[in-house]
């Protein structure tokens, strides 16, 4: 069990330590964000940007606008793997809330062979074909006069499927541990899988559904 521990606290620091680096970059989007707008509304500003694009060959504005989708393309890309450690993602899984903590593990087991992985694999396999092909073509903003290497951001999305792959293989390191562990060991591992639901959780789930049953007999 500790091999498997121990093998899944590397890739979990490598999504973790990705991701907590990566929310920086949401500091430097809300500058571009702001200086785009406030550069749309002043006419000195305007006036000045369109002699350096008629003087250089490239427009601030544009600029701007490309770089606000590349920061936030980076940013989300980069701390899926990130977000999933931490359960922050939506889940819509009414049977898995009612099993017991042992049924949640191999139901997410499950889905994380049979979708999580082969999903990430095949989105890597095509991102690197797309950023392979980008770079070959030399392909550049749609506009002529904004950023340039369009490979750039697009090798993102090959390295944010990685990160959240090395997630995906943390938690299911953890749950074929968690499903081979002595009872002593469990809550060690327990803290590591914050998908599961609470013991609190559940009871008062079960309180609520006993209550309802109740509640509709004659």
């Amino acid at each position: 069990m500790n091999s498997y521990l121990k093998v899944a606290s590397v890739f979990d620091k490598i999504a973790r330590k990705a991701g907590e680096y990566a929310s920086w970059i949401i500091i430097p989007l809300i500058l571009v964000i702001v200086m785009d707008v406030v550069s749309r509304k002043l006419d000195f500003v305007k006036s000045w940007a369109a002699d350096i694009t008629i003087a250089y060959g490239f427009s601030p504005s544009f600029i701007m606008q490309d770089l606000e989708w590349h920061l936030h393309g980076v940013l989300l890309l980069f701390t899926f793997g990130f977000g999933y450690l931490y359960n922050s993602h939506v889940r819509v899984d009414i049977f898995r809330e009612n099993a017991s903590r042992r049924g949640q593990v191999k139901i997410e087991t499950f889905g994380l062979i049979i979708g999580a992985i082969p999903f990430l694999l095949v989105m890597m396999y095509y991102s690197w074909i797309m950023t392979y092909s980008s770079f070959t073509q030399g392909e550049g903003s749609e506009s002529q006069v904004g950023i340039g290497y369009r490979f750039i951001i697009k090798g993102a999305l090959v390295i944010g499927f990685a990160l959240c792959l090395s997630a995906v293989i943390a938690t299911l390191l953890r749950c074929i541990a968690y499903l081979r562990a002595d009872a002593d060991e469990i809550p060690t591992i327990e803290k590591e899988l914050q998908f599961l639901t609470g013991e609190d959780a559940m009871a008062t789930l079960i309180l609520q559904q006993n209550e309802e049953s109740l509640e509709g007999k004659p």
